[in-house]
């Protein structure tokens, strides 16, 4: 393993320190959308529930008044012509709000769909033992994967391969001559990409 100057591993953990800062951001978003869209469940649940009962009660008094009419002749039942302006104002907001939530229901499952995408990682050390004492839960961007019969440690999580080629130049430059890009998927290693 390859000497670290002391300021190089501070910058190092400044870095991951960074990366955590956003993650953690990140998560309060997903947090905050997700009270969002609870609340917007439940304004849906309730204006669902509310144009029921509005419709059943028109249908109640359409067939009431229908049994009025035929009993005392020809006499024709008027509807207030604002009572319907106004359900399908009713209406027309439901829809709009269903779209919205289909939207948020659409950016939740393509969030679930990239975390079963393939990430980068750069490995910089792998143990025969399970030595959890590197793997601490804070460190949200770093990987403790086995690969038998190794468990292999590796810092950052990236979207492309480019980004994490250019992490483990900066690893290098530090001295971890023999860090490598590895591809992974579900928790499990792919494969080790090119050193380019």
């Amino acid at each position: 393993m390859p000497f670290i100057e002391e300021n190089d591993l501070l910058d190092l953990h400044k870095d991951i320190e960074k990366s955590q800062i956003i993650n953690e951001r990140l998560l309060d978003q997903i947090k905050f959308k997700n009270k969002d869209l609870r609340k917007l469940k439940i304004q849906r649940n309730v204006f669902i529930g509310i144009t029921a009962l509005l419709l059943v009660s028109a249908l109640a008094i359409t067939s009431f008044t229908a049994g009025v009419s035929t009993s005392k002749g020809n006499q024709n039942v008027l509807f207030s012509i604002d009572s319907l302006e106004a359900i399908k104002t009713r209406m027309d907001n439901l829809k709009q709000q269903n779209q919205e939530l289909s939207l948020v229901k659409e950016f939740y499952l393509a969030k679930q769909f990239l975390e079963k995408e393939k990430i980068y990682s750069v490995q910089v050390k792998s143990f025969v033992d399970n030595n959890i004492t590197l793997a601490s839960e804070a460190l949200t961007n770093t990987l403790f994967v086995k690969t038998n019969p190794y468990y292999a440690y590796s810092l950052g999580t990236f979207e492309t391969l480019e980004e994490a080629q250019s992490f483990r130049l900066q690893l290098v430059s530090l001295g971890f001559d023999d860090a490598f890009v590895a591809s992974y998927q579900d928790g499990k290693r792919l494969k080790i990409e090119s050193a380019e």
